[in-house]
C-alpha cells in the first residue's frame, strides 16, 4: 500500500473548497483559500499546502478564525496604509490587502503596507507574486502571535518567535519572477509537521530539545517541555528575524511576541509590505535588462561538483508546478487529518474521498 494518495489540483481545489463551505466560508473566501492551499502544493511548499486545513477548520470551530471577514482600512495616509484583518482568513485577507496596495503604489509610486490581525497568511511567496503579476516590485517581512514562540534566539536554548519569514519579488516579461521566499529559520515550521507526518528525521543542524542539544526528531516540537528551531546562517538569520518581528509587529500595532501573549495558541499574522512601481524609478527604462542580464551572469557560473545547475530563486517553485500538474502526492497522515476536518464539519469521509477523485 502507498504511504501517500495523489490527488489532481483541480479536485484538490474542489476538496478544501467543500469543507470551507462546509464550515461557513462564503464561495469566495472558499475559493480563495482553497487555490491558495493548493498552489503552496503545486509549488513544493506542502508545509503551507493543504496539510494546513485541518488547523484552519479548527479554528474556526473554535472561533479563533472568523469566517467572510474583510479587510477594514484602519489608517490611510495615502501611500502609507495600515490593513486590519480580523481574525478573518489569511488568504482572503491577504489577497484583498495587497490589491489596495497594488493601487496605491501604481497611484503614487510606492505604497508602504502594514497588514495586522490576521489568520495565518499563508506562503508569502504568494503575495510576492501576486505584485509581481501586477508589475510592481515587493518585499515582505511577517511575524507570528498568540501562539507559543518555536525559534530559538542565536546562543539560545528555547524558543523566543516564530519563523518570520521574508520575501522579495522581481517581476519579468516572461512572466517568469523572481521571488525569494524564505523562512528566518532553518526550515519553516510546516515542514517539521510534514517530516513527523511521514515519519521522517529533519536534516542535521535544523532542530534542539528542550534541553538545547541538537536533536533530528521532530516529536521534539511537539513534546512538553517542547524544543525548538534553530534560526538559519547562525547570528545572521537570527538578527533578521528580530528585524522581521519589529518591522511587521511593533510598526502594525499588531504586536510582538512576548512572554504570556499567547494564550489564544492560534496563529496570527501581522506582515510590513513595500510595493515599488520600477516604472516610476530613475532606472525605470533599463532595470528588467539589467536584472536579465545579471541574472544570465549569475546562472553561467560553472556548476560546482555532484550539481547540475545553478538556480535562482524562483525556479524550483516552476519547475516542481509543472511535474506536479498532473497529481499532487499527500502523505497519508496529512490526507487523513484533511478527511477527519471534513468530518468535524459535516462532510462525509465518502464526500471527500469522491470529490478528490479518490473512489
Amino acid at each position: 500500500m502507498a504511504d501517500y494518495v495523489t490527488v489532481a489540483p483541480i479536485a484538490l481545489r474542489a476538496t478544501i473548497a467543500a469543507h470551507c463551505l462546509a464550515s461557513g466560508s462564503n464561495r469566495r473566501e472558499a475559493a480563495l483559500v482553497s487555490e491558495n492551499l493548493v498552489l503552496a502544493n503545486l509549488s513544493g511548499h506542502d508545509s503551507h499546502g493543504v496539510g494546513m486545513s485541518p488547523q484552519y477548520i479548527a479554528a474556526v470551530r473554535e472561533k479563533r478564525l472568523s469566517v467572510n471577514q474583510s479587510a477594514k482600512l484602519a489608517l490611510d495616509a495615502g501611500a502609507l496604509i495600515t490593513v486590519d484583518g480580523g481574525m478573518g482568513y489569511g488568504q482572503v485577507i491577504g489577497h484583498d490587502a495587497i490589491e489596495m496596495a497594488i493601487h496605491r503604489a501604481r497611484q503614487f509610486g510606492v505604497c508602504v503596507l502594514s497588514l495586522r490581525n490576521s489568520h495565518h497568511v499563508g506562503r508569502i511567496g504568494h503575495w510576492g507574486e501576486q505584485c509581481a503579476a501586477a508589475g510592481l516590485v515587493s518585499t515582505h517581512y511577517v511575524n507570528v502571535i498568540n501562539r507559543p514562540p518555536l525559534v530559538a534566539p542565536f546562543g539560545g536554548s528555547d524558543a523566543r518567535f516564530a519563523t518570520n519569514p521574508y520575501c522579495a519579488a522581481f517581476p519579468s516579461p516572461d512572466g517568469k519572477p523572481l521571488v525569494l521566499d524564505m523562512a528566518t529559520s532553518m526550515t519553516a515550521m510546516g515542514k517539521v509537521r510534514v517530516a513527523m507526518n511521514k515519519g521522517e528525521q529533519v536534516p542535521p543542524d535544523t532542530l534542539i530539545d528542550h534541553q538545547g542539544n541538537p536533536t533530528r526528531d521532530p516529536n521534539v516540537m511537539w513534546n512538553d517541555p517542547k524544543g525548538a528551531i534553530l534560526a538559519f546562517g547562525a547570528h545572521k538569520g537570527y538578527s533578521l528575524a528580530l528585524v522581521a518581528e519589529l518591522l511587521s509587529g511593533a510598526l502594525s500595532g499588531g504586536g510582538t511576541i512576548r512572554d504570556g501573549n499567547w494564550q489564544r495558541n492560534t496563529i496570527t499574522n501581522n506582515m510590513l509590505s513595500i510595493l515599488i512601481d520600477p516604472g516610476k524609478l530613475g532606472g525605470a527604462e533599463s532595470w528588467q535588462d539589467e536584472m536579465a542580464a545579471f541574472l544570465r551572469w549569475v546562472k553561467a557560473s560553472p556548476t560546482a561538483p555532484g550539481v547540475e545547475e545553478v538556480l535562482v530563486a524562483g525556479e524550483p517553485e516552476r519547475r516542481t508546478r509543472a511535474e506536479r500538474a498532473g497529481g499532487i502526492p499527500i502523505d497519508l497522515t496529512s490526507w487523513n487529518e484533511i478527511v477527519a476536518a471534513g468530518e468535524s464539519v459535516g462532510v462525509k469521509a465518502d464526500e471527500t474521498r469522491r470529490l478528490a477523485g479518490l473512489n
